[in-house]
């Protein structure tokens, strides 16, 4: 699905952004990029969706270089979800799912079926919240909204820039939940940006650990838990691990 091939970027003379990375991702995996901020994991989000160009190396999405592709089209060919929610605050909820489709032109009777029928599957009940605005809503019915809007373009991939961190704890778990339910339900290449170690571990089948621009290592939370191969990775997953062991204790 995704080959990254030596990628590198740096913004400004002697500082690494993101050092050389390598890594594929196959189709239907989730893959959780984790870190602290300035570890470069937006960073390479954006080099995958064509928001910046790499110093050095490739992308490849099916086989493609990004590079290959036009702009607009590789971009409206992804699913983007990230912190800030970025919903148009003059369109009512379904107008803002069917952004997308109807910058295709496609047809508008099926395009807003298919967006009522989203916004049930995000746990939004179409009847009631279609026709309202995002000033309307909480921060997790917009990020709901946000995560539909994603699906919507019909993208075998979706990138998400931690897309739940702003929110409290209770909801944080329902859209984790809901996620995880949708991956597996339309069966999408997921690409997630988080600092929060347990939603790491809840959410991916391979977790890349980034710091300071540096991969530290790739694997599955199992393999980072019990065969960390740096001291950061060693103390990132030992200290809420003891800490959770010494809350049980109490």
């Amino acid at each position: 699905m995704i080959k990254i091939h030596q990628v590198s970027k740096s913004y400004r003379k002697k500082f690494d952004a993101l050092a050389p990375l390598s890594l594929n991702i196959e189709a239907g995996e989730v893959v959780v990029l984790l870190g602290s901020s300035g570890s470069g994991k937006s960073t390479l989000l954006k080099l995958i969706n064509g928001l910046l160009e790499p110093d050095e190396g490739e992308i490849q999405i099916q086989g493609r270089s990004i590079q290959d592709y036009d702009p607009v089209e590789l971009r409206r060919s992804i699913g983007y979800v990230f912190q800030g929610i970025g919903l148009f605050p003059h369109l009512n909820v379904l107008d803002n799912v069917l952004t997308v489709p109807r910058l295709r032109g496609d047809d508008d009777e099926e395009s807003q079926q298919q967006g009522l029928d989203l916004l049930d599957r995000v746990q939004l009940d179409s009847d009631r919240y279609a026709t309202r605005f995002p000033d309307e809503l909480s921060g997790g019915q917009q990020q709901r909204v946000g995560v539909a809007r994603a699906l919507a373009t019909g993208a075998d991939l979706l990138l998400m820039d931690e897309p739940f961190g702003a929110l409290d704890a209770i909801t944080r778990d329902d859209l984790q939940a809901m996620l995880l339910e949708l991956q597996q339900e339309f069966s999408k290449t997921l690409v997630f940006v988080t600092h929060d170690l347990f939603e790491a571990v809840r959410l991916a089948d391979r977790i890349v650990v980034l710091h300071q621009g540096q991969v530290q290592q790739i694997g599955q939370a199992s393999d980072l838990i019990n065969n960390p191969e740096t001291s950061f990775v060693e103390k990132l997953f030992s200290k809420p691990l003891k800490s959770l062991e010494e809350l049980r204790g109490q």
